[in-house]
């Protein structure tokens, strides 16, 4: 049985929460309901709501949206249906029938689409579909709200009475109208309309000659309003026959209120519906704003919450265009608490108060911003000191409320809790108030109780230390700014940097070492410590990350390597093949010229067949039988090796061909003179130049001499004097 209190769900901003999902209602009752959710006590029906919230929001990327479910409240028509013969007015059968009509298109869309929304459809499948109601309505009221004029015989007949007796009134009217006009006993108005009747307006001279009763006057007294005797006649008949219409209209209400009051538990569970159904499309709208999704919901006591948003500060912040920085937490029964420190306003309270927050979202059935490999699993109490605690009303410091406030969590703190405290200890003597902290954190952790903390205190993160199913955890700061990088770490303590933040604030340094000089040594050269082992870890974080780059990097140029030496590898057997090939055809050629010449000598044709006839068995000899798919496949895997080398040769051909096109500059041939150490153009051996007769040098090679042409050597060096 899941219970939170009142206090638990302020603390951590649930009523802001449920403010936004409020305002996404569309209807009044769904705005009411949203404001007044409050954690599923039972675990089916929460995961009921959960499932039903994320269909909704499927159905955002679908081609199954799920249709309008707006509606107008009906709450004063079913006050009225209660009530023994009453009627209800016209215009809400209207409302009736417009909330009968939505609730049944929703209910038979959600039967055809089950496989997509079963869920939402268990839910529907819970009221009755009828057109009884909307089928009654119809008969009597018509779209615009009035009552048909065939709703009943009598009124049908007295609609088309008071149609006659009104042609008559305007008729007699007409020619009252025309004969005193033509007189000239009345004003340029010459009519008006008092008591919604139509009067003539006469000048106050010839009123009495004018036959009619006299309705009102103007302001001044110069006009009379007169209704004509005529007319008058055939107003009273008009008056009577409104006054029976009037009548039988309330007897078509009654009827038809008498005929509808069966349905009132129907009515009562479609507005229920219909304002479920809306409250559940807030919850989905609200997901799409802060990219909330499922996580896995285990029997199994962990909650691993992955780059976790806290909803309100990412709205504001997305409104601001500033960047919201998510956490990563994990709780399990190895690791039952964290204790977070480090300086104020580095996010520690953030931390704690997303994990609270996302909990309570989750098991009120909202959806929450995490990464989808996220995992929790459900709390009977989730237990909250956060703030500024001092009871005003109860005259209470802050230290005795928080006091109180222990006293309640170790009333109810149990395996199935979660326990979140902001500055736990604090309010008291550091020393007196943090050993009474201490005991209080180890009590929690005895009765297997899932916790998170913020301290500034040393014994409790030493504590922490030391406990085998708890940790330390900490805020990183950047080393040289001491800017908060809002980024939780678990696993160390994280020092205050009381005294650093205090020389970067300006503080003069013989005041800050004046202050260490104050406290214990001990308690000093810890803090120290643990600052120098945060800045070392913020260091081995950078590098790690740049590693892992790295890492990533040699992996996808190995994967690269792998792939080309592969292709390499298939190359080479291709070609090998090509090249058994090749030689074995010239090995047969060169028998064949073998052959040919022996022919072209002693013209022995029967010499000739033999040899060819003994050419011919010894290669069959070497042969194997395939069949005719072998040998398919065999022809198709050499015609493509041929093809793959037809293209690279043609490759090497154009390369070959642009080299020759471009053209070559040539450098000046040095003049080669006597003495000069030279050697041919396509050759190794180095010489020098005995003599030169015209255009032919003799080279001497030490061995031996010989004569070249001049354009033929190269000069590898000149001689020196």
């Amino acid at each position: 049985m899941i219970a939170i209190t009142e206090k638990t769900l302020q603390d951590l901003q649930f009523p802001t929460v449920l403010e936004t999902l409020s305002d996404i209602c569309n209807t009044d009752i769904g705005k009411e309901k949203a404001l007044n959710i409050t954690p599923f006590r039972e675990k089916e029906t929460l995961m009921e709501a959960l499932l039903q919230t994320s269909e909704y929001v499927s159905s955002f990327q679908n081609n199954n949206a799920i249709p309008n479910h707006g509606f107008d409240v009906i709450t004063h028509e079913i006050k009225f249906l209660g009530i023994e013969d009453s009627f209800l007015e016209v215009g809400s059968f209207r409302k009736i029938a417009t909330l009968s009509s939505t609730s049944n298109f929703l209910l038979n869309f959600l039967k055809k689409f089950e496989d997509y929304y079963p869920n939402l459809n268990a839910r529907a499948a819970r009221v009755e579909y009828t057109k009884n109601i909307i089928t009654l309505i119809d008969e009597v009221v018509d779209k615009y709200g009035e009552i048909k004029d065939n709703a009943s015989p009598d009124l049908l007949n007295i609609r088309r009475n008071m149609n006659v007796v009104r042609g008559k009134v305007n008729q007699s009217f007409g020619v009252a109208l025309s004969q005193y006009n033509g007189l000239g006993y009345l004003d340029d108005i010459k009519e008006s309309f008092v008591q919604n009747r139509r009067v003539l307006a006469v000048l106050a001279m010839y009123r009495r000659k004018v036959k009619g009763t006299i309705l009102g006057s103007s302001k001044t007294g110069s006009i009379a309003y007169i209704e004509p005797e005529a007319t008058l006649r055939y107003s009273r008949e008009l008056s009577n026959l409104e006054y029976e219409e009037k009548e039988e209209i309330t007897r078509i209400l009654k009827q038809l209120s008498n005929a509808i009051r069966p349905y009132l538990p129907l009515l009562i569970e479609y507005q229920e519906f219909l304002s479920d159904i809306d409250v559940i499309a807030a919850k989905a709208k609200y997901a799409n704003k802060i990219n909330a999704i499922l996580p896995q919901i285990s029997e199994e006591r962990r909650l691993f919450l992955r780059d976790a948003y806290h909803p309100i500060l990412y709205l504001n912040n997305k409104q601001k265009n500033e960047v919201t920085h998510p956490q990563t937490i994990e709780l399990n029964q190895d690791n039952r608490i964290i204790v977070i420190s480090g300086p104020n306003a580095g996010g520690k309270t953030i931390s704690l108060k997303t994990v609270g927050l996302l909990q309570l979202m989750l098991q009120s059935g909202m959806l929450i911003p995490v990464h989808e490999r996220s995992e929790t699993f459900l709390f009977d109490r989730i237990l909250t000191d956060i703030g500024d605690n001092q009871s005003i009303e109860n005259h209470l410091s802050t230290y005795s409320y928080r006091l109180k406030n222990m006293n309640y969590f170790l009333k109810k703190c149990n395996r199935k809790t979660m326990f979140l405290i902001d500055e736990f200890g604090t309010g008291s003597d550091p020393d007196l108030g943090g050993a009474l902290a201490e005991i209080f954190l180890e009590e929690f952790y005895h009765r297997e109780a899932f916790g998170i903390i913020t301290t500034h205190y040393s014994n409790l993160k030493i504590l922490a230390n030391e406990l085998p199913c708890a940790q330390n955890a900490n805020m990183l700061f950047d080393e040289k700014t001491l800017e908060p990088l809002y980024k939780l770490v678990l696993g160390q303590a994280g020092s205050s940097f009381t005294f650093e933040v205090a020389q970067k604030n300006g503080i003069p340094f013989g005041l800050i070492n004046r202050a260490k000089k104050k406290i214990e040594t001990g308690k000093v050269r810890f803090d120290k410590t643990i600052a120098t082992l945060q800045k070392e870890r913020s260091k081995l974080e950078k590098t790690s990350q740049v590693l892992k780059e790295e890492e990533s990097k040699a992996r996808e140029e190995s994967k690269k390597m792998e792939n080309i030496n592969v292709k390499i590898k298939q190359k080479l057997e291709s070609y090998q093949e090509l090249y058994d090939s090749n030689q074995k055809t010239i090995y047969i050629g060169q028998k064949i010229e073998d052959i040919s010449e022996k022919y072209f000598n002693n013209k022995n044709k029967k010499e000739l067949i033999g040899e060819f006839l003994k050419i011919i068995e010894i290669e069959n000899s070497k042969r194997k039988k395939v069949s005719a798919k072998e040998a398919k496949v065999i022809t198709e895997k050499k015609k493509e090796i041929i093809k793959e080398v037809e293209v690279k040769v043609e490759e090497i051909r154009t390369i070959k061909k642009e080299k020759k096109l471009k053209p070559v500059v040539e450098k000046p041939k040095p003049i080669l003179k006597l003495g000069d150490r030279v050697r041919m153009a396509d050759g190794k051996a180095v010489g020098t130049i005995d003599s030169i007769e015209k255009n032919k040098a003799t080279v001497n090679y030490g061995i031996f001499t010989s004569k070249v042409s001049l354009d033929e050597l190269e000069l590898v060096e000149a001689f020196k004097k």
